[in-house]
Formats: C-alpha cells, structure tokens, sequence
C-alpha cells in the first residue's frame, strides 16, 4: 500500500497587487493546503510562499516593501525555503524595473533590467507556448505546445547571470515570444518565477503548480 502523500501548506502572500483568490484557488485544485495572509510567521513557516502582482513595477515594490514581503522573500531563500512569483511578482525579482521612465530598484535576486516590450501589440494579452529546456522540472508532463496565459507590457529580454562555480546548478531559463523574445519563467533552485499567470492556464497551469508543489 503507498503511503499517502502530506498536504502541502501555501502562503499567497497578499500585499494588495495580486490575484489572490485566482490563485487560491488554483492552489487548491492541485490538492494544496493554501492561506491568503501577509502575517509574517505563517508566510515563514510555510511550505511554499507564492507571490502574485498585477500593475506597474514601482507601486508593487512599494506594497512588498510596506508589508515586508521583501525581507520574507530574502529570508526564505537564504534557508532554502520556496518561492514563487508569478507576472509581476516575477519582474520585481529582478534587479531593476523601468516604467514610463521611471527606474525602480527590484528584489536584486536576478541581475537584469525589466523593460517594455517591444511588439506591434501591447500589452501581450492571451495564449502563447513558451520554449523550456528539456530538464525543466517547471515544465514536466507538459508538450512543447501547451499554452498560457499572458498579460504583460513589460518583461526581461535579456538574461545576464552567470555561473562560475561548477558546484552550482544553473537556473534553467524559458522563453517566450511576443514581438521579441523575453523571460517566460526561471527555476533557481528554491526560487521559481513565471510571467504568464498559470492560475489562468487551464490544465497546463495547473501541471505547473503541480510540479511546484511537489518540489516543498
């Protein structure tokens, strides 16, 4: 007889930029144990902290700051402890936003410039493929077609982090296209990050979250 699986205990840290209940919802549906808080023992001590943000780079910097997401963030991830942000929540892990000219300084997890697309159509809105490494973890059991859902003006074109040291793993990188291509989702070790919002994504979104929550 297997043995059963434990639940899995969730964070979605809410700092006011995020579709909470989305993906509250999209978290339980793959079988996790979730709570909307920013109180900050429980977004410590869970399982998984998740990240949302929706609008503009400056103001969801500002809502971490003030309700100390960005000292959680950091303090979960030099434990080893899981995070994952999702659309905005991925850009600010960045080491800087650009908005309408305005530079915001982000999380610095990542080196890189977030900045404005450049398509024939802005915002990228709708379904894309997105193109993951073969080992991508993110992406398991998953076809090279599946789609997600994009809502997006503005995303990292570039990757610039290297690594030196042979001991440590290289973050696995995917990319998408819209008029250019552009960071769809990172996995770094405990820190994972997507631009599309796969608590939209169907059946694709939630294999994706499946993958997560079987890496806490």
């Amino acid at each position: 007889m297997s043995a059963v699986r434990p639940t899995k205990n969730v964070v979605v840290f809410d700092y006011g930029f995020g579709n909470v209940r989305s993906a509250e919802r999209a978290l339980a549906r793959v079988g996790a144990d979730v709570e909307i808080t920013r109180d900050y023992d429980k977004a410590m001590d869970a399982d998984g902290l998740l990240v949302p943000g929706v609008g503009a780079f400056s103001a969801c910097m500002k809502g971490l700051k003030d309700a100390r997401g960005d000292w959680i963030i950091g303090r979960r991830l030099s434990g080893g402890r899981p995070v994952m942000g999702i659309c905005v929540g991925m850009q600010i892990l960045f080491e800087r936003g650009i908005e309408h000219g305005v530079e915001t300084e982000g999380l610095d997890e990542w080196p890189g410039t977030v900045g404005p697309l450049k398509a024939p159509i802005v915002p990228h809105m709708g379904w894309n493929t997105v193109e993951a490494p073969a080992d991508s973890q993110a992406f398991k059991g998953l076809d090279a077609d599946a789609r997600f859902y994009f809502v997006h003006s503005y995303a990292a074109r570039d990757w610039t982090l290297e690594i030196t040291n042979p001991l440590i793993r290289a973050p696995k990188v995917t990319w998408a296209t819209h008029g250019e291509r552009f960071v769809a989702a990172v996995e770094n070790r405990a820190l994972w990050a997507t631009q599309f919002h796969p608590e939209k994504s169907g059946d694709a979104g939630a294999q994706l979250l499946t993958n997560w929550i079987e890496t806490l």
